[in-house]
């Protein structure tokens, strides 16, 4: 009686371990697409951002589509750093957090100059916003790499 209590013991916990590992392999495999998904708004920001910057110095709409997607950024960051990181990405995820909050002063202050009339693409193009997020970018492609 006590070895199929035993065998039934070692069964369950090999099997809750099982499940456990599982759950890990589950929960990476989520949040690398997730923060795929975020490196893909981060590059269309990259690319778009400066041209619209340009647009909006004479164009009142293109202002307005800037303004929306420069906080269209930043609440991608925030979503982005709401997401709980598996044990194998925390710290490039801390990192990532990190650089979104850089960005996301830039993109204040970029957003609070647009309110006072200025809008300047060098300013943009120059400042930590894009510089952040092209980090983003390589940190994520670590993460990419987590996940193969």
């Amino acid at each position: 009686m006590k070895k199929q209590f035993l065998l039934f013991s070692l069964l369950a916990m090999i099997f809750l371990g099982g499940c456990s590992l599982l759950e890990d392999v589950n929960n990476t495999v989520s949040y690398v697409s997730d923060a795929t998904d975020y490196m893909n708004e981060v590059s269309k920001f990259i690319e778009e951002a400066p041209t619209l910057a340009e647009q909006a110095i004479t164009d009142e709409q293109a202002r307005v589509d800037l303004e929306n997607m420069l906080q269209d950024m930043k609440d991608e960051m925030n979503t982005f750093n709401s997401l709980q990181a598996p044990d194998i990405a925390a710290d490039l995820h801390q990192q990532i957090v990190d650089q979104n909050q850089q960005a996301k002063d830039g993109i204040d202050l970029y957003l609070k100059n647009i309110e006072n009339g200025t809008i300047d693409p060098s300013v943009l193009e120059n400042s930590e916003v894009l510089q952040s997020l092209q980090e983003i970018t390589s940190l994520i492609d670590q993460i990419k790499q987590l996940g193969e």
